[in-house]
């Protein structure tokens, strides 16, 4: 089987630049990645099938070598999972830009939080690590307890209103 270099290398090229999209923030971006990846995916699976021949049709083309319908139908397949996947980010970027104007991904402080105790548990008497920790989590606290007497504030309105 001998396969084709160009295809080989747009296919690498695709491949390559989509995961390079796909680790941006953005979450625009990062379905651009997804798209990139996934046709360069397609691609090597339709370059790795082998060479073209008649339809699986089993007995419709007696003696010529048949195409391996497997590729066919994961390609296929593929497909259907990006269209669907692209309609769900689109609809995830556009809601975040309805809701903050920006469709970038923030730092999860929970994330933080927990790397900033695991770090001041493997360093043990550093206490550079250890006030960071307790900062994150007092800090964490504030605006938890903020976001929660803010709810409470326009529910008791909320209730008090539908009387």
């Amino acid at each position: 089987m001998t396969a084709n270099l160009t295809l080989i290398l747009v296919a690498s090229v695709l491949v390559g630049t989509g995961a390079y999209l796909f680790l941006s923030r953005s979450l625009v971006r990062a379905l651009m990645g997804f798209l990139l990846m996934g046709n360069g995916v397609n691609l090597l699976f339709i370059i790795g099938s082998g060479p073209a021949g008649a339809p699986p049709i089993v007995g419709t083309r007696g003696g010529q070598p048949m195409a391996d319908p497997v590729p066919q139908a994961l390609v296929l397949t593929a497909i259907v999972i990006t269209l669907a996947m692209t309609a769900f980010v689109l609809a995830l970027a556009h809601r975040g830009w309805q809701v903050g104007r920006d469709d970038l991904v923030a730092d999860d402080t929970e994330s933080a939080r927990i790397h900033a105790r695991a770090e001041a548990d493997d360093l043990g008497s550093e206490p550079g690590a250890r006030e960071q920790a307790e900062e994150i989590v007092a800090e964490t606290e504030r605006a938890e307890r903020s976001h929660h007497d803010k709810h409470r504030h326009t529910g008791e309105h909320e209730e008090g209103g539908s009387r």
